[in-house]
């Protein structure tokens, strides 16, 4: 999948990533499953709080095991401590994604049931350059 610049070519992470874009956009817990990056349908069952983000992780070709990661900010700072490598996906166009940043919630109390928050920081990814995804559990972030 690397260096691979066919862009009609089957992309499972594209894949992938156009179903979480759309349970996203249709959030709404129902049936207990594995908790796979696929699975039909955000939360773990019924009784979860309604969840409308699938947090993830990516991995690029050349990264080495070292997760991908953006600023949280769009003030062109690289500071590495305004980073984050958790994304949420917010559009699909063939090959390409854009991804929001998220970022740790700052409140301790809140940060059990909502780990994240949204930030105003975004990129776009040619998905031909990632090879691997690593989902995190189901969550709400507000202000999306």
């Amino acid at each position: 999948m690397c260096n691979n610049n066919n862009a009609t070519s089957n992309n499972c992470i594209a894949e992938i990533l156009t179903v979480i874009n759309i349970l996203q956009s249709n959030a709404d817990c129902s049936d207990s499953c594995l908790e796979t990056c696929d699975r039909g349908f955000l939360g773990c069952n019924v009784t979860t709080l309604s969840c409308n983000t699938r947090p993830i992780m990516l991995y690029t070709c050349a990264g080495n095991g070292v997760p991908f990661s953006m600023p949280t900010t769009r003030d062109g700072s690289c500071d590495a401590a305004e980073t984050s490598c958790v994304f949420r996906v917010e559009k699909i166009d063939g090959n390409c994604a854009t991804f929001r940043v998220l970022a740790s919630n700052p409140d301790p109390a809140e940060a059990v049931t909502i780990p994240y928050v949204a930030t105003n920081s975004f990129f776009t990814m040619n998905l031909n350059c990632c090879c691997a995804l690593r989902c995190l559990p189901d969550t709400v972030v507000e202000c999306i």
